[in-house]
């Protein structure tokens, strides 16, 4: 899923290319995109852009008449600038925007459609869409503090919580853990002052710096690897290969569409997390910590 700095740079990115432009028209691929019915979508058309704005991960579209459309990429949703009038590409296409620059598409990976669109009018209506969660990046430590210990959860599901922390998901919560040296399954209210603040420098060092790699990369071009797994990433995506900080295996938690990598000698204190499917399938022969693991897997790769 685009997390807070790929949706940053989609919008650098759109700046110079939309705002201030006229949105012709929008050509749905897919009904099932549309997930407003008033005002009807026909009235976005022929409107100005007069701005763009995030709203956790959401891309929302500020225009004339206090119209809003607001995008939702969801985990496999991508979006394409192409010549004007350019049809997004078979099964995957569900949009396309015209403007008199050029075309933006949409696609969706996969056979799950989860990617969304609204149009609302208004700031009232708008502001329905926003989860809610603290911007890290605006934040103070003990805004941070307070929004982190409001409730008592794993610091893996409270960084991933759009009401919580707005833009952070699956791959930037697992850099930032193993920068903050946290277990994903500490609990928030456990954490020491030292902890918490270990855990808002990573959160902003992570996520700043990634901002900045991915501006690097994009430079005046439109960004076109928008992926959850990027070369340069501590765990994130790197099961099983070394740690670039100790050498350890990375190891996984897998649950439900998601998965939580973290390297155990760094952030666990060398004992193994244990993965609720395959402990439950080998009982007592879970391996527990670093060696027996290593002893059971052979070595990494």
């Amino acid at each position: 899923m685009p997390e807070l700095p790929d949706i940053v740079i989609y919008l650098e990115s759109l700046q110079p290319r939309v705002c201030g432009q006229i949105l012709q028209q929008i050509r749905l691929l897919n009904p099932f995109l549309l997930r407003s019915v008033e005002p009807p979508i026909e009235e976005s058309q022929s409107k100005q852009v007069v701005g763009l704005r995030r709203l956790g991960k959401r891309i929302v579209f500020a225009l004339e008449d206090e119209l809003f459309l607001v995008l939702h990429l969801m985990i496999a949703g991508r979006l394409h600038w192409k010549p004007l009038g350019a049809r997004p590409p078979g099964k995957i296409g569900l949009a396309a925007f015209d403007f008199s620059t050029g075309t933006l598409t949409l696609t969706e990976a996969g056979s799950k459609r989860r990617a969304s669109l609204a149009l609302v009018r208004g700031e009232d209506a708008l502001a329905e869409h926003n989860p809610g969660g603290l911007e890290v990046l605006e934040a103070t430590a003990s805004q941070f503090r307070l929004a982190l210990q409001k409730e008592n959860h794993t610091l893996k599901r409270t960084l991933t919580d759009p009401r919580i922390f707005s833009g952070i998901g699956n791959s930037y919560s697992d850099e930032i853990l193993h920068r903050a040296r946290l277990s994903p399954l500490a609990l928030s209210q456990r954490l020491t002052g030292d902890s918490v603040h270990r855990l808002f420098s990573a959160t902003q060092s992570v996520l700043i710096e990634w901002l900045n790699r991915l501006r690097e990369e994009a430079g005046d071009s439109f960004p076109e690897k928008v992926t959850a797994f990027r070369p340069g990433m501590a765990v994130h995506g790197r099961y099983r290969q070394r740690c670039p900080d100790c050498g350890t295996a990375i190891q996984r938690i897998s649950y439900a569409d998601n998965e939580t990598n973290y390297c155990p000698r760094c952030q666990t204190n060398g004992k193994v997390l244990a993965d609720r499917s395959l402990s439950r399938l080998m009982k007592g022969d879970w391996p527990r910590t670093i060696e027996e693991l290593e002893e059971f897997r052979g070595p990494c790769m």
